[in-house]
């Protein structure tokens, strides 16, 4: 079996005597090029096939885990009243204070339309922002198209054509832009007294839980 080319795992498999045993038995057989080809052969396809199956085990484990923090982020959810303004600002401002724009505007940007959603309707109902009143500005790479994007991100945040601008990296992309990339959209409003509210509920909220 061993000049035939099998593996001493496989003859131990096979025959059951023990690997050790095997060895010494094997010490002194040289094997051909060919017989040598064959081990290598098996050796890589069993390496194959154990990879791919890694790999699906790896992957059922994150399903798990992804199908466990979504029951979790349920669960929490249910003991917060989500119709509680507090809550809903307070939410708000954590995320401004890391995502939103600490110069004299109103503004987030960013590529995840979710975000922005969450956004406008934050500011809508706190705050009483008319979206007509929104302005969006994309930044887009140099091999994206403007017009495309534009009706993208309008029917995303249901915000209408004519309240969208559009600025080009001016440098070459140096490899393609994933379809599913649209560039980064910033959503402003002219009400800079938001973002100095947001701002300065989120640090005073942090440096409460920081003291707890």
């Amino acid at each position: 079996m061993r000049h035939n080319g099998n593996s001493i795992r496989e003859i131990e498999r096979i025959l059951r005597i023990p690997r050790s045993t095997l060895s010494g038995w094997f010490k002194n057989i040289k094997l051909t090029k060919g017989q040598k080809g064959k081990l290598d052969k098996n050796l890589h396809n069993a390496l194959n096939q154990a990879r791919k199956k890694a790999v699906v085990w790896h992957n059922k484990q994150k399903e798990i885990r992804i199908i466990k923090a979504q029951s979790e982020a349920i669960n929490t959810l249910k003991n917060i009243d989500k119709n509680d303004d507090y809550i809903l600002e307070l939410a708000l401002a954590m995320l401004y204070l890391g995502e939103g724009a600490k110069s004299n505007v109103t503004s987030m940007g960013n590529s995840n339309p979710l975000i922005l959603k969450f956004f406008i309707k934050s500011i809508k109902t706190l705050f009483n922002v008319d979206k007509s009143d929104i302005k969006c500005d994309l930044h887009l790479r140099s091999d994206q198209k403007i017009k495309e994007n534009i009706i993208y991100w309008s029917n995303e945040l249901d915000i209408p054509k004519s309240q969208f601008s559009a600025i080009k990296d001016k440098r070459i992309a140096k490899s393609k832009t994933y379809t599913y990339y649209k560039g980064v959209c910033v959503v402003r409003c002219g009400r800079v007294a938001i973002q100095r509210r947001m701002v300065h509920l989120a640090e005073e909220f942090s440096k409460i839980v920081i003291a707890r």
